[in-house]
């Protein structure tokens, strides 16, 4: 079954307000990381998928990240086939570092892609 080309973004056209999912593992998270986004590590994802659906609203976008966009483009098809609108965030975290978007740490320690 076809589902056609994977949607995507790229991290730039992100809205300031837009719902984030970080799909990356425990370490690149506390790295650094978009604040305000949900995490939950693409290895635990099928199990705590009810984290995702209960803190998304009806109907808004989902913006999936990753490192480089590869785990994140398996979640997003993933979103999608469960009738999420789910977007994969082109190029990840490095492309929104990148892009000069902001990155948090839970320690105020510099942020950056791990």
């Amino acid at each position: 079954m076809n589902f056609g080309p994977l949607p995507s973004v790229d991290a730039a056209a992100v809205p300031a307000e837009g719902f984030v999912l970080d799909v990356r593992e425990d370490d690149e998270w506390a790295a650094g990381h978009v604040e305000g986004a949900l995490h939950i590590p693409m290895s635990d994802f099928v199990s705590r998928f009810g984290e995702l659906t209960e803190a998304v609203e009806d109907g808004r976008r989902v913006h999936v990240v990753c490192r480089v966009g590869g785990r994140s483009a398996q979640v997003t098809q993933y979103l999608v086939r469960q009738g999420i609108d789910a977007v994969n965030v082109d190029g990840g975290m490095q492309a929104w570092q990148g892009a000069g978007r902001a990155m948090v740490t839970e320690t105020g320690a510099d942020a950056f892609v791990l």
